[in-house]
């Protein structure tokens, strides 16, 4: 069955190398009991480890049922250790968080096989236990325990069992039991490897085997009656060619549900710790979420207010755009008229609506009430072209205008100052002293930055020239252009126009400016999106480090459930079982702490809505990036410790203290 030759292998402890086995050779027919003894230190142990592959040769050759596995990679031996062998330790290494059933079905999980659970029983059942099957293994006596291990090394109906000193850690009573169940094994035709240390229980075996030094010192067959059928051994050789030709990484769907399974079950083990590091990824989705929800409030805050401004609008006003709080020299500014607002609308169709405009402060009386606020003198299409015509009341009047009439339209603010929010329309207030009547109020627009576009008062700019504000010109000229994309020809029309009726020489070039409306709106929605991604990447460093913390949980994690891996390794589970178990874990932890995160991130919009009086909106595509962003995160920072832990040597976890 089992066929050495010259075997060898040596481990390094720094620069000091010790020699553990020396060019062994060795048969084991199928059906032998076979002892392997020696004292510490002669090499038993590893030999057991190589003839489970656990380990592997530094020279020589292996092969088990005539196929040379000594070259195999570390998932084909995997996928050999889970169908060919049973292992029986002498710690009896049960994962001490589930119950004896759930340890018993750990190799049929690795395998990817069906009603686990009947199949687990039924092994459970032969070692006469069934009646313990829901205990942890801290509630099993030490020969309870082994008699699990042994249900779980024969639940895959193994070729061979090997057991590593399996009655080294029981009583009398406890040792006979599990020594009559390894002959038991063996009269049916089990093939038993056993390291021991104790002349007695070598005397159980058919063979044994004494080494010392690295080497065979004896070998002495008790007897030669084995049950071998060589049916069985054919079979068993199609059976192991079939296995390595259908070696694969991919996770089979009872895998993975038991991967998910045991994740969770080794997460609330853990319970604060776990949350600890749940809070990480919970307020940075929940900061991340919250600032972009500050970031679209604050855009879409941005878009109403500038739909006040109107479309396609031109702004055009005497003086240099470029001087900014200092007096202007004489001449240096264009004085505009009535008559230019005439000679632009005339450029149409280029030019859609145009409208002249003056501006100064002033105070508005009512009644016992009074309030200091702009007076705006606008044109008869300022309201289309400003959106301002109001929907509380009515819009001025062509013949307003060529008489000069007193009448007003008065902002949401001014209301609220001198009305107490009555209804203003067809009241008389004081204007500069001057009596108006109220027609009409502005739609809301709200405030920008530190201007409130609702503290105004509109009356006709014929009036406010001539009866308020003693102007004899405009302050500015809206124009409307037809379509977006005659902007630059507008201006550059407009540009000469005012150049040519003004007589303005090139040295006066900076007389006036033309100011493109969209171009504010631009840099407006510019600077708002960069505070947006500037919010957002200050949160999103917040959920960095709770994927820091996350690996660092589960680099702990790896450290303390070394030896569980070790086992897992032992019992079939490849590299690929070992780290989608871990990733599930890191993944399991931010997607919950992603999903409590969105929770705290929408209350936070909300409450910075409702209580600080922000715009805010929180979006579909905050939630979805989000999200991604926080499993991103737990596959990531997930993605080393896996690696880390299933790169372990089976043989130095088991070993791990």
């Amino acid at each position: 069955m089992i066929e050495l030759k010259n075997i060898s292998k040596t481990y390094f402890n720094g620069k000091v190398s010790v020699e553990a086995l020396k060019d062994i050779s060795l048969n084991i027919k199928t059906g032998e009991f076979v002892a392997i003894m020696g004292p510490s230190g002669s090499g038993k142990s590893t030999l057991l480890h190589l003839l489970g592959f656990l380990d592997r040769p530094d020279k020589g050759t292996y092969k088990i049922l005539d196929n040379e596995i000594s070259k195999l990679s570390d998932d084909e031996l995997a996928i050999l250790r889970n169908n060919l062998c049973g292992f029986v330790f002498q710690q009896f290494h049960l994962l001490r968080r589930v119950d004896a059933l759930e340890n018993i079905e750990l190799p049929l999980i690795y395998a990817g096989k069906k009603q686990i659970k009947d199949k687990a029983l039924k092994k459970l059942e032969a070692v006469g236990l069934a009646s313990r099957q829901k205990h942890n293994p801290n509630e099993l006596s030490g020969g309870e325990q082994q008699r699990v291990a042994i249900a779980r090394a024969l639940v895959n109906e193994p070729l061979i069992i090997f057991a590593d000193e399996p009655t080294g850690n029981l009583d009398t009573k406890s040792e006979e039991e599990i020594i009559k169940i390894l002959k038991e094994l063996n009269d049916q035709g089990k093939t038993i490897i056993m390291v021991t240390h104790e002349n007695e229980i070598a005397q159980h075996a058919k063979r044994i085997i004494r080494m010392r030094d690295g080497e065979i010192e004896s070998d002495e067959t008790k007897n030669n009656n084995l049950k071998q059928q060589k049916d069985n051994i054919k079979n068993a050789s199609i059976s192991i060619n079939r296995l390595l030709s259908s070696s694969h990484s991919v996770i089979a769907k009872v895998e993975f549900i038991e991967h998910v399974k045991q994740s969770f079950r080794a997460i609330f083990a853990n319970k604060v710790r776990s949350f600890l590091s749940v809070l990480g990824i919970l307020f940075g989705v929940g900061a991340v979420i919250a600032m972009l929800a500050l970031g679209q409030g604050a855009q879409e805050s941005l878009e109403a207010n500038m739909k006040s401004l109107g479309s396609n609008l031109l702004y055009i006003r005497g003086g240099s755009a470029k001087i900014r709080g200092a007096a202007q020299g004489t001449g240096s500014v264009t004085r505009f008229t009535m008559s230019d607002v005439e000679a632009i609308r005339k450029l149409s169709p280029i030019v859609n609506k145009t409208c002249g405009y003056v501006s100064g402060g002033g105070q508005v009386v009512y009644g016992n009430e009074n309030w200091g606020t702009r007076i705006e003198g606008v044109g008869y299409d300022y309201g289309q072209m400003r959106a301002s015509i109001p929907e509380v009341g009515r819009w001025f009047e062509k013949s307003e205008y060529a008489k000069r009439d007193k009448v007003t339209i008065i902002g949401f603010t001014v209301v609220e100052k001198l009305f107490n929010n009555k209804n203003p329309i067809g009241q008389t207030i004081k204007i500069n002293r001057i009596n108006f009547r109220v027609i009409g109020v502005i739609p809301e627009k709200g405030a920008r930055g530190f201007h409130d576009q609702d503290d105004v008062v509109c009356i006709p700019v014929t009036t406010a020239m001539h009866r308020v504000l003693g102007k004899d010109y405009l302050d500015a000229i809206y124009v409307e252009v037809s379509e977006a994309k005659y902007t630059e020809e507008a201006k550059e029309d407009i540009s000469v126009l005012i150049k040519n009726r003004h007589k303005l020489y090139s040295q006066n070039d900076d007389s006036f400016h033309i100011r493109d409306m969209s171009e504010i709106q631009d840099m407006l929605s510019a600077t708002t999106q960069t505070m947006s991604m500037l919010l957002g990447s200050i949160a999103a460093i917040s959920l960095l480090v709770g994927g820091i913390g996350i690996m660092n949980i589960m680099l702990v994690s790896v450290t303390e459930r070394t030896r569980e891996i070790g086992l897992r390794k032992a019992i079939g589970a490849r590299s690929v079982d070992i780290m989608t178990q871990f990733l599930i874990e890191a993944v399991v932890m931010t997607v919950s702490g992603g999903l409590m995160g969105i929770i705290l991130g929408t209350g936070m919009a909300f409450a910075l809505s409702i209580f600080a009086g922000w715009s805010t909106k929180v979006s579909l595509f905050s939630v979805i990036l989000a999200t991604t962003f926080s499993i991103a995160v737990g596959v990531g920072f997930g993605l080393w410790p896996a690696r880390k832990a299933a790169r372990l040597n089976p043989i130095e976890a088991l070993r791990y203290e």
